[in-house]
């Protein structure tokens, strides 16, 4: 037979209808539809991002320094190209409200900017207010507006007063909306917002404190922004300048987008390779009833290239139709959305319909359903017409060479692809080798479970026990949904048992797993001339069991050995400024590694002891220079020892240490760590903000809460993919329970014939469904925890540790979903007469 046969063959077999084909089309589209949603609100953030870019940054292009202002030769340069400028500077702070012991301190995220911000947008306050007007103030005191929730937090309404440093300041109006608050990045405090001027006298921008100001220009449309980036490099190469401009207004927000987004998209995969599970059990459950059909097309003298062909154009067809479901699923599911979303974004959005994502759920539906369904149309060809005459389709352990072939290219072409569209291209490969792992897994596990089940048959454990017998006979049978059901819901259950697992660790890590002995909080820009008088009142507090301090500079690594420094090493110490520092001898608790220590009152070359597991990352060594640049001077230094810092100490630790004559002359602040009793924090925070109220103090636990906060987000969302891939595998659980139900039917009819009575035969199917979910959630419990296993050690370097809760709940939870499944269509088997079905079978 030819071609045009098939495709007529598969065109009448098409008129049945699409009923026997629900869970086909369910999990392809349901597959689909996730990863189309997913890519079509990353489309939509990004098309806000670029939109809005300008907003976001607070000017077309922007200048920023650390720890120093632009000086008058610097602004000159950038009026000459600006068409409008605009100063801002930000840093933290403490808000202190009330006197004495009734004093109440919370941390805040300062910006003082001028008359001409912002440059794009507008700030939004409560009740419509203008900004200027709300920062004009009230009398003589100038005015301020915060984030509300700094305001409930120091019980202040309009028209109170507060303090920031020695400075104070009414609050004028509650912030509805930052234009530029998004391209501001992470802030461990909420948002307090006032005239630059109004800072003047407050002792928080006095030398060596630390802050960053910022030079927002507005520019003509025309400006070739590449060349004006490349002039400000060179003119101010070394400045330490840092520069941003409107076409990528908020990297951080970009970056966690593009990486969160192409993670969802992962997870939507392994949900298509849970549905693909799916497609080819309907498949094999659909060829098993066409048996008649494939053996009298074979008499007539079909081919099993012509059967082949024929089915997989009606395949073909239903997938085609399944993959036009999900993307109109997924392109509408962000659109119905849109009025939620853009409220809970903190960013611009603008959600429509992206053919460039829907173009690659289309590729990675079609890909999967292919790759789902080769093997099993394979066995149409394979067989002979007398098997097929027998009733069922001869199975074969593999198919022929060229389907095996096929199905391997398939597999390739679906990886490739998801390598190659994805932003994270190795992180793509490590899941696609997590999936095909776990599917392996899954497999070995089902076929160990068929074989525990039919030894537990024969064991004296379940005698008298005649219901569990015939479960745990039933689970270890020929036929049956036993793989269909562990693969798909055990997948599933892997994905949500892994992101449980690491959930769990990474909060364990950062609430529980802080070094024995903690800071109780840190206390920043420490002026030198306050350093004596804070010392004595910390020190001298009997509840204080330890202080440290350092002097505290910033600087970026501009060279290594005179290269650029990128050049030289991809490192994250090379990605912005990092802390130094400066000591005459080791300070206590200092290991050095390598090389020594300078002398004391050493006044030649510059010196620097450097961090001895970031150097040997960078490839450093004895004898190396490295130039810093700090606030605009370039200083190289000889690398001359090398020492431990351990970050995870949570106290202080600096990457650079210079001999004291290298950062002479240098305005600088003092950092300090204070590890106090609980019970003593209050008094000691009170009394160094009224002594000196530029410092800032940052409790541990609230940095806690604060990432916390942004963790539980992450993993909100990464939940929320993990439970669409759970849904596909319940719907392949219920569309596996359906193609039993002529099975339980028989098995209904055999048992009742024998005595058994209704109460007996559900109990033996409610014990078989549960036996199923149960080995499905221990065998995903197993999978999720050596994927949270990898994760914590070899991606985050972190320790591991099971959960149990979320692990018992696991196993539960596979257990309750099969069980349901098995009820919901125990209800036949229990209703049809015996004799009818048994006569049907003669």
């Amino acid at each position: 037979m030819s071609l045009p046969n098939a495709a007529r063959i598969a065109r009448r077999e098409l008129r049945g209808g699409l009923r026997a084909f629900w869970v086909f089309l369910a999990c392809l589209a349901l597959g689909v539809a996730a990863i189309a949603a997913v890519g079509t609100v990353r489309e939509g953030i990004e098309g806000g991002l670029d939109r809005e870019g300008a907003a976001l940054l607070g000017g077309d292009a922007e200048l920023s320094f650390t720890y120093r202002f632009a000086d008058a030769d610097e602004i000159g340069w950038m009026l000459e190209r600006a068409g409008a400028l605009s100063e801002v500077v930000d840093f933290r702070s403490m808000a202190v409200t009330g006197e004495g012991e009734a004093a109440r301190r919370a941390l805040t995220q300062v910006k003082g900017v001028d008359d001409a911000y912002p440059l794009y947008g507008e700030v939004r306050l409560q009740g419509g207010q203008p900004l200027g007007d709300a920062l004009a103030g009230r009398g003589a005191r100038p005015g301020a507006v915060m984030a509300p929730v700094l305001a409930a937090r120091l019980g202040l309404e309009t028209g109170d007063t507060f303090r920031l440093g020695t400075g104070k300041f009414v609050l004028a109006g509650l912030i509805e909306a930052e234009p530029d608050d998004a391209g501001d990045g992470f802030g461990l405090g909420p948002r307090t917002l006032v005239r630059r001027i109004d800072l003047q006298g407050t002792g928080l921008l006095e030398p060596g404190t630390l802050f960053d100001s910022k030079y927002r220009m507005t520019l003509p449309p025309e400006t070739d922004l590449e060349a004006l980036e490349a002039a400000a490099r060179a003119r101010f190469a070394d400045e330490g300048l840092r520069w941003r401009d409107r076409r990528n207004g908020a990297p951080g927000i970009a970056e966690f987008v593009e990486q969160m987004s192409a993670f969802l998209v992962l997870v939507g995969l392994a949900g298509l390779a849970v549905g693909g599970i799916g497609v080819s059990s309907a498949v094999n459950a659909y060829l098993d009833r066409k048996t008649e059909v494939i053996a009298t097309l074979k008499s007539l003298g079909a081919d099993g290239r012509t059967i082949f062909l024929a089915y997989f154009m009606q395949i073909g067809a239903l997938a085609l139709i399944g993959i036009g479901l999900g993307l109109a699923i997924g392109a509408a599911a962000p659109l119905l959305a849109a009025p939620l979303l853009e409220d809970r974004l903190p960013i611009p959005a603008d959600f429509g319909l992206y053919p460039a994502p829907l173009a690659e759920a289309a590729l990675y539906g079609a890909l999967a359903a292919a790759l789902f369904t080769l093997w099993p149309l394979s066995r149409a060809e394979a067989v002979r017409p007398a098997a097929l005459f027998r009733g069922s389709v001869e199975r074969r352990s593999l198919p022929r060479a060229r389907y095996l072939v096929a199905t391997l290219a398939v597999a390739a072409a679906l990886v490739g692809s998801a390598a190659i569209l994805s932003p994270e291209p190795i992180l793509a490969l490590y899941a696609a080798l997590g999936v095909t792992g776990s599917l392996a897994l899954l497999a070995l596990a089902a076929a160990g479970t068929r074989i525990l089940a039919r030894r537990l048959t024969r064991s004296r454990l379940l005698r008298g026990r005649t219901a569990l017998r015939l479960a745990a006979g039933s689970v270890g049978g020929p036929g049956g949904e036993t793989a269909a059901v562990i693969l798909s819901l055990g997948l599933g259950l892997s994905v949500l048992s892994a992101v449980g697992q690491v959930d769990h660790n990474l909060r364990s890590a950062i609430e529980t797993e802080l070094p024995d002995v903690a800071p109780a909080f840190f206390v920043l820009d420490i002026q030198p001339s306050q350093i004596d008088g804070y010392l004595e009142r910390v020190e001298g507090d009997p509840g204080v069991s330890r202080v440290d301090t350092a002097p505290m500079l910033r600087g970026v690594i501009s060279q290594i050995n005179g290269r650029p420094a990128r050049e030289v090493a991809d490192h994250w110490v090379l990605s912005g400024d990092r802390g130094v520092t400066y000591s005459e001898a080791p300070p206590a608790r200092t290991t050095l590694t390598a090389g020594t220590w300078w002398p004391e009152d050493y006044d030649g070359p510059p010196q620097v002891s450097f961090a001895a597991e970031e150097g040997a990352e960078m490839g450093l060594a004895l004898g190396d220079a490295i130039t810093v640049n700090i606030l605009g001077r370039e200083i190289t230094a000889e690398i001359t020892s090398f020492r431990e810092v351990d970050f995870s100490s949570a106290g202080i630790g600096f990457i650079m240490s210079m001999n004291p004559a290298a950062l002479e002359g240098f305005p600088h602040s003092w950092i300090s760590t204070v590890y106090a009793e609980q019970g003593a924090e209050a008094a000691l925070l009170r009394d160094i903000s009224d002594a000196y109220p530029n410092i800032t103090a940052i409790g541990v636990r609230d940095a806690i809460a604060r990432v916390s906060e942004v963790l539980g987000s992450v993993v909100a969302a990464i939940t929320a993919g993990a439970g669409a891939t759970l849904l596909t595998g319940i719907v392949v659980l219920i569309g596996a329970a359906a193609a039993g139900v002529r099975a339980r039917i028989f098995e209904a009819a055999v048992l009742r014939t024998v005595g058994a009575v209704r109460g007996q035969v559900l109990t033996y199917l409610a014990l078989r469904s549960a036996l199923l979910g149960a080995a499905a959630g221990l065998v995903a419990l197993l999978a999720g925890t050596i994927s949270a296993w990898a994760v914590m050690t070899f991606v985050l370097d972190a320790d591991f540790s099971i959960a149990a809760g979320p692990a018992l709940a696991i196993v539960l939870g596979g257990a309750l979903a099969s069980l349901l499944a098995g009820l919901a269509f125990a209800w036949r088997p229990l209703s049809v007469r015996p004799a009818g079905v048994l006569r049907a079978r003669e």
